[in-house]
């Protein structure tokens, strides 16, 4: 019989701020982290806009000499496990480490140091590459570096579904808890890429905004005028424990995770059919995990990138599996707010989705001024909304037809 998973610890990194508070308060407030880039010269870039971390003081969780080599994802990882980990009570000990797993997502791994010592190799030889450079880079370093500093011995792995990898994380680290595996799980996802490699690429597809005068009016999902995504970056990571595990040592819970749901497109590398068909089936296998009938979601965390495409078809995908619910379901996109963080992006939705049970407040969709006319659910637009919400379901899809969903619920004895 599957065991109950309960989340008892968040923490979380975003360009809204670090600490779940201050981003927890800025989603709610409606705030957008959307600025000016100020990690390289955009002069010669058509996009000069992202959401980059800036309050972010690497010592406050990793000692110096240990960060100089870890990439920026690293560290946004294991700084919000770390938080994550305060928050819930809980400590790894000799006794309980080999029943505690790390199970994290990341999209492109140390893509900033990868440039950086690309630029070192051609200028000044192979000889000047830091013997760290490869550890540094390697998506599964999150995973590595979070074990390693808290002597968690249980399953370790990353998983790298482009923009997925969060949600897939998330979803594992339930069934692992669930099936017996480990007791708890440190769980979420990573990503730090506002790099000119990553900005020049995704700008080559034709993927992101160019609201250049206008930065934090540039993500507006669902909006008739939105033109692209925000690239962004941060973590999110939560603490994933098997039930009785929980109130034995009487922590506070969030949230139920309930169900999860996985599959794929088998159609593009980079767009979604039409009719949203893997998305669709998807959400209809995490409603069947979890034991739901459609009425019983009453909010959608959606994965909202204010593209073109993606909207359109995430908006197709709901109403084919909600049917007549569709147009009773509050449906927001908190990428609005804090941009589009790849591979992390799950891991911090689902933070916020287990925070909106919790608080049983749903964070708005900012920006959406304009409604596109495929685009006609309730997106809960500009303001925060008091709820009740019995169940809640995230969303994330990625290139190569990659989907994930998860649900949650809120918690009942």
């Amino acid at each position: 019989m599957a065991r109950r998973v309960v989340i008892t610890g968040v923490g979380l990194v975003t360009p809204l701020g670090t600490g779940v508070e201050k981003t927890w308060n800025g989603l709610c407030a409606g705030k957008s982290g959307v600025g000016p880039i100020t990690r390289f010269d955009t002069s010669d870039f058509a996009v000069k806009i992202a959401a980059e971390v800036d309050d972010f003081n690497v010592e406050d969780f990793i000692d110096k000499k240990t960060a100089k080599h870890l990439d920026f994802f690293v560290q946004y990882a294991v700084a919000s496990a770390d938080m994550a980990l305060k928050d819930g009570g809980f400590a790894v000990t000799e006794e309980n480490a080999t029943r505690v797993g790390v199970i994290t997502g990341c999209g492109l791994g140390g893509l900033p140091t990868i440039e950086k010592y690309n630029k070192v190799c051609m200028e000044r030889g192979p000889k000047k590459i830091t013997p760290f450079f490869i550890p540094m880079v390697i998506p599964n370093m999150g995973a590595g570096q979070i074990s390693i500093a808290h002597k968690a011995k249980g399953p370790n792995m990353s998983i790298t579904t482009a923009c997925a990898a969060g949600t897939h994380a998330v979803g594992e680290a339930f069934r692992l808890v669930s099936s017996g595996v480990c007791d708890v799980a440190i769980s979420g996802g990573s990503e730090s890429t506002v790099c000119p490699l990553a900005v020049g690429g995704f700008n080559a597809m034709k993927a992101l905004s160019r609201r250049n005068d206008e930065p934090e009016k540039a993500s507006r999902p669902f909006d008739r005028d939105r033109d692209g995504f925000i690239l962004s970056e941060g973590g999110g990571m939560l603490l994933l424990e098997e039930l009785s595990h929980a109130k034995a040592r009487g922590a506070k819970i969030y949230a139920e995770m309930v169900g999860y749901g996985l599959s794929g497109d088998g159609y593009h590398m980079a767009a979604p059919p039409e009719d949203g068909d893997g998305a669709v089936r998807c959400m209809r296998m995490a409603l069947q995990d979890a034991g739901l009938a459609v009425d019983e979601i009453d909010y959608i965390n959606a994965h909202g990138t204010s593209t073109p495409l993606n909207d359109v078809v995430e908006t197709r995908a709901i109403k084919t599996v909600y049917g007549d619910h569709a147009r009773k379901l509050a449906i927001s996109s908190t990428k609005s707010m804090t941009g589009h963080m790849l591979g992390g992006a799950g891991g911090i939705e689902a933070v916020f989705t287990a925070l909106s049970l919790y608080n049983q407040i749903i964070p708005p969709t900012i920006n959406l001024e304009n409604p596109d006319p495929e685009c006609d659910l309730d997106y809960v637009p500009g303001e925060a909304r008091q709820a009740t919400i019995r169940a809640a379901m995230s969303n994330s899809f990625g290139f190569g037809g990659t989907n994930a969903v998860i649900i949650m619920k809120r918690f009942e004895e």
